[in-house]
């Protein structure tokens, strides 16, 4: 009696164990159907590639290329068109500025000298009649402050620009390295892992950090 025991016994053991061993299988081929069935309604698998490295030591390097020579950032960053458009805004503001410099001298020596007594500046007789000034003192004077004030004006803008350029020389490259591609994205998607202790499978929604 005792061996007939041992013997269902250990009937019975094996009977569980290949019951055990049969619903495994069923979770397993339920599991790969499942992941089958996800995949199916659009759930992909992405390979994760390693993005350009970023050199932080660029944006630096562009804005002092720019301050030692405008527009030498703009190239750096490879930005060529840009290069006319700084050479252009700060040739012009140059321009101005030297011109109206260049008028104020005129004007102010000339109102100096006619303030003093003398009557041979190059404006006082521009007509060679001999019948006077044929721009007064006033005129001078008022000359004198307009061509101040317009130079002084072309030399503010022209330092704004210089310093534009190295502000646009350091952004634009910050901005070429930032990364704008399209896997950068926040996204739900169905989630399915097994429990390692009961080997059942559990869903849910992840969400998806790409970066």
């Amino acid at each position: 009696m005792f061996f007939a025991f041992l013997f269902f016994h250990a009937g019975f053991s094996q009977e569980e164990e290949e019951n055990k061993n049969k619903e495994q299988r069923q979770q397993t081929k339920e599991v790969d159907s499942i992941a089958q069935n996800m995949e199916g309604e659009g759930v992909t698998f992405e390979e994760v590639t390693k993005k350009e490295n970023i050199n932080p030591l660029a944006p630096s390097k562009a804005a002092f290329y720019s301050a030692i020579l405008p527009g030498l950032g703009q190239i750096y960053n490879k930005r060529y068109w840009k290069a006319p458009i700084v050479w252009g805004a700060l040739g012009t503001g140059i321009y101005v500025y030297s011109y109206n410099n260049t008028e104020y001298r005129r004007a102010r020596n000339a109102f100096k000298r006619r303030l003093a007594g003398f009557t041979d500046d190059e404006f006082y007789d521009l007509n060679g009649d001999g019948n006077g000034p044929d721009v007064s003192s006033d005129a001078l004077q008022e000359a004198q402050e307009n061509t101040q004030r317009d130079r002084d004006l072309a030399l503010v803008i022209s330092i704004a620009l210089y310093a534009l350029n190295i502000i646009d020389a350091n952004v634009d490259s910050h901005l070429k390295q930032y990364n704008v591609d399209d896997d950068l994205a926040i996204d739900f998607n169905p989630y399915l892992d097994i429990n390692p202790f009961t080997n059942q499978p559990n869903y849910g929604m992840a969400m998806v950090i790409k970066f």
